[in-house]
């Protein structure tokens, strides 16, 4: 019978693929920058819609400050279990398309090149939600009904770290009450294994300004005015060596030792260097071989220290004499369980007073703490399982992701165990120019949510069973 499930979901799933990707390529032509609040009401009016089409409730919620937070209801089926509860999390806002000329066809104009389709935002994140949506256009037809009830939490400021969801989250808690939560990301390694994740690495993101006058001068006059760029430059180098060591006095405060079991689930991700270095054109050997570092421990175990940017005197074309008046630099730390933003900007800031640096002033610019789902639970569990059945290849599945999300907050408010997997792949560069998804795996995902929902009430039940057994 499972068997026969999945050979009907994937030939409902090949007969809706059209229209799916139209979906797609619709919703991507929406330049939904939360960045720059750009295209906010047109977005989340078509995500309504969308909701709707597939014969979801939708509700806007916006009564609590920042981008809407958008809520869809979709009930079981008359077949199905009303007791079962499954959470998506996805976000439709997406990062600034910049730089526009290492395009190669227009980032807002969706093009299908060699089988994979182009666009921002397309794997980071509005493929996802279209491929989950489709999944449930595929069920209803295929099983007549949900096997179980489906609620979206659909945001619009993930990629500014999600500044005011919390509250959201706390005041609706009831509304987005689940047993279990798909996350919005993922895809396929170098090896086309479909790569999972059960947390998410925590950030404290930062400005660094320091300001040395109150106009840019003359270049000559470096001879006796200190340079804000300089004093900038040289704050910053105190804050890390030549060996890629974070020296900020209390920056490790509050890590929470892993458990063995997370450790060994880290040593037994594949990495591949070879790979990575082609991948990105990486010039220089990586940090943690100096350091006698595993990557992949580095990856999902360790906080990171990197400068985004940085933004000082002339830059464009040619030569201007300038000695500039003002330096910033935009740094995010990303962190690990039991570290805490606003902690990591009080160090820094103390750091750079101990060390001369008294006039720069560190921002926090967003926060978010890190988080690890048990990823023991039998519903991780069974989205591997399924994974693995439809993608014909078993699948890997980190602790948590290198990456960052309100993770933490959903954790916190609703107490559910949460995976993360999507339609992604290694080449998919998000939040960099070119991003694409291979629409073979916009298909698959589709066959995979479908997949995982129809066992999904099964899973939990079985689960239920094995406890009250032990009890």
């Amino acid at each position: 019978m499972k068997n026969q499930n999945l050979t009907d979901l994937r030939n409902v799933t090949k007969e809706s693929i059209s229209n799916a990707i139209e979906w797609l390529k619709e919703y991507l032509t929406f330049p939904t920058i939360s960045a720059q609040n750009s295209a906010i009401p047109e977005t989340v009016r078509f995500v309504v819609k969308m909701i709707e089409e597939a014969k979801g409730e939708a509700e806007v919620l916006d009564d609590l400050g920042g981008n809407p937070v958008i809520y869809g209801f979709f009930p079981a089926g008359r077949n199905g279990d009303s007791t079962k509860t499954l959470l998506f999390y996805n976000h439709y806002d997406v990062q600034p398309p910049e730089p526009l000329d290492e395009w190669i066809s227009e980032p807002f104009q969706p093009t299908i090149r060699e089988g994979n389709l182009f666009a921002r935002g397309v794997a980071d994140n509005k493929g996802d939600l279209i491929a989950r949506l489709t999944a449930i256009k595929v069920l209803q037809k295929t099983q007549g009904g949900l096997p179980c009830n489906i609620k979206f939490l659909i945001e619009g400021e993930e990629e500014i770290g999600s500044p005011n969801l919390s509250p959201y989250l706390e005041k609706y808690r009831d509304r987005f009450k689940a047993d279990a939560c798909i996350w919005e990301f993922g895809g396929k390694d170098e090896q086309d294994r479909i790569s999972m994740v059960a947390g998410i690495k925590g950030m404290a993101y930062l400005e660094l300004t320091c300001v040395g006058a109150e106009i840019d001068m003359h270049s000559s006059v470096g001879a006796y005015v200190d340079n804000a760029a300089w004093r900038l430059v040289q704050a910053l180098a105190s804050m890390k060596n030549q060996q890629n060591e974070i020296l900020v006095e209390g920056f490790y405060d509050g890590m929470v030792e892993p458990s063995e079991a997370v450790k060994q689930a880290v040593r037994a991700l594949p990495f591949n260097e070879e790979a990575v270095s082609a991948l990105y054109g990486i010039k220089r050997p990586l940090i943690t071989a100096a350091k006698g570092q595993d990557p992949r421990e580095a990856m999902v175990l360790h906080p990171t220290m990197t400068i985004c940017g940085l933004i000082s005197g002339y830059t464009g074309e040619g030569a201007k004499t300038v000695l500039p008046k003002v330096a910033k630099a935009k740094v995010d730390c990303r962190l690990v369980p039991g570290q805490d933003p606003n902690h990591i900007r009080s160090c820094i800031q103390k750091h750079l007073g101990k060390h001369g640096f008294y006039d720069i002033e560190v921002t926090l610019v967003n926060g978010q703490k890190a988080y690890r789902s048990d990823f023991s639970h039998p519903f991780i569990s069974h989205v591997m399982e399924t994974a693995t059945e439809v993608y014909q290849k078993e699948g890997i599945l980190a602790p948590n992701s290198a990456g960052t999300g309100p993770m933490f907050e959903f954790g916190k408010q609703l107490q559910l165990p949460i995976i993360s997997t999507g339609v992604g792949w290694v080449g998919s560069k998000a939040h960099a120019p070119n991003e694409s998804i291979r629409l073979q795996d916009f298909e698959d995902g589709i066959v995979h949510m479908a997949y995982m929902l129809l066992g999904f009430p099964a899973a939990l039940h079985a689960s239920q069973e094995k406890l009250e057994g032990i009890k």
